[in-house]
């Protein structure tokens, strides 16, 4: 309002100026110590406004509509209503997390979010504040657009895998294009990969079957060592058991030959046969008394002479009694 005062007052003077050639006012002065003293005219004409501006900021301090001055941290004044405060600049970090909804290579259908910090170049707050009318938007939109052109030739497995790659395709592409309004990216992440949740129950039970064909194939392996080993050990124990029979069997010949030669020393007239006869039946007796002394034995002996069958019954109903 005061500059168009200011603007009128110079046009006024310049067209009275032909018809007050008379007048001892030099107009031509006049107009020269308007212009001189603009500030001044100004402040003449405006009131100081105390304005407190906090740490990691600037304020935007336009005069009539145009940009005249940043003001620092602390105590500052501004003359009203001729300067404004038209708005303030952070040099403080911010992020801003976006959420893209887009379906990979497989056709899986999927929610990102994207995390940006980025911060104001203090040398291009200028451009910062008056380059663009959001900020935000302005960044949202990048990120769509890189998201959107990776994720579609990616399926949904490499997708997890590829996060830092995404990230730095976001920033990388974001640092180009913001530095030219005055920002700087710190830092892009990719902070939730989410697919749909029946994709992720689908892939849940394909790991749960990939799991349980292992775990089967382990008990498999693990019974075929279980027999492996058994059979070992079984085929181990019969080797001793057949060596203590042997040795077993070879004390017995040896005790028998031992026995046949004293009886024979001892006893004129006895022949080796009737030696082992004589040995051959006190083992048939002994063996009758241990089937019988089992209370469970069912066993029969019969002889191989078949006038001996009604021996032997008589022979078991004896141990049967026994």
């Amino acid at each position: 309002f005061f500059q168009r005062v200011h603007d009128s007052t110079i046009t006024a003077i310049t067209a009275l100026q032909p018809h007050y050639q008379y007048n001892t006012i030099n107009f031509e002065l006049i107009r020269a110590i308007i212009h001189a003293n603009n500030n001044k005219f100004i402040k003449i004409m405006c009131c100081p406004c105390c304005l407190c501006v906090s740490t990691s900021e600037v304020v935007v301090v336009e005069r009539l509509g145009k940009f005249e001055r940043f003001l620092s941290p602390g105590f500052n004044i501004i003359w009203c209503p001729c300067e404004q405060h038209a708005g303030s600049v952070s040099f403080r970090v911010q992020q801003l997390d976006v959420r893209v909804e887009t379906k990979t290579k497989d056709n899986v259908f999927l929610t990102t979010v994207v995390s940006v910090q980025y911060q104001v170049i203090r040398e291009k707050a200028y451009q910062a504040f008056y380059a663009l009318t959001n900020t935000q938007q302005q960044i949202t939109a990048h990120i769509y657009d890189v998201m959107r052109s990776q994720l579609p030739t990616l399926e949904l497995d490499a997708v997890f895998e590829a996060k830092e790659d995404l990230a730095l395709a976001v920033k990388n592409a974001l640092q180009e294009t913001m530095s030219g309004y005055g920002y700087q990216i710190l830092q892009a992440l990719i902070t939730d990969i989410d697919p749909d949740q029946r994709v992720k129950n689908a892939m849940n039970e394909i790991n749960s079957a990939k799991r349980l064909k292992f775990a089967i194939a382990e008990k498999a392996e693990g019974q075929k060592i279980l027999q492996v080993k058994s059979a070992e050990a079984e085929a181990e124990a019969k080797y001793l058991s057949g060596v203590g029979v042997a040795k077993q069997r070879k004390a017995i010949v040896d005790g028998l030959r031992t026995s046949i030669v004293d009886f024979s020393g001892n006893i004129k007239g006895a022949s080796s046969k009737d030696v082992m006869d004589l040995l051959l039946l006190t083992q048939y007796f002994d063996c009758v008394r241990d089937v019988g002394s089992a209370s469970h034995c069912k066993t029969t002996f019969v002889s191989s002479a078949n006038d001996g069958i009604r021996d032997s019954l008589l022979v078991a109903d004896a141990a049967k009694l026994k």
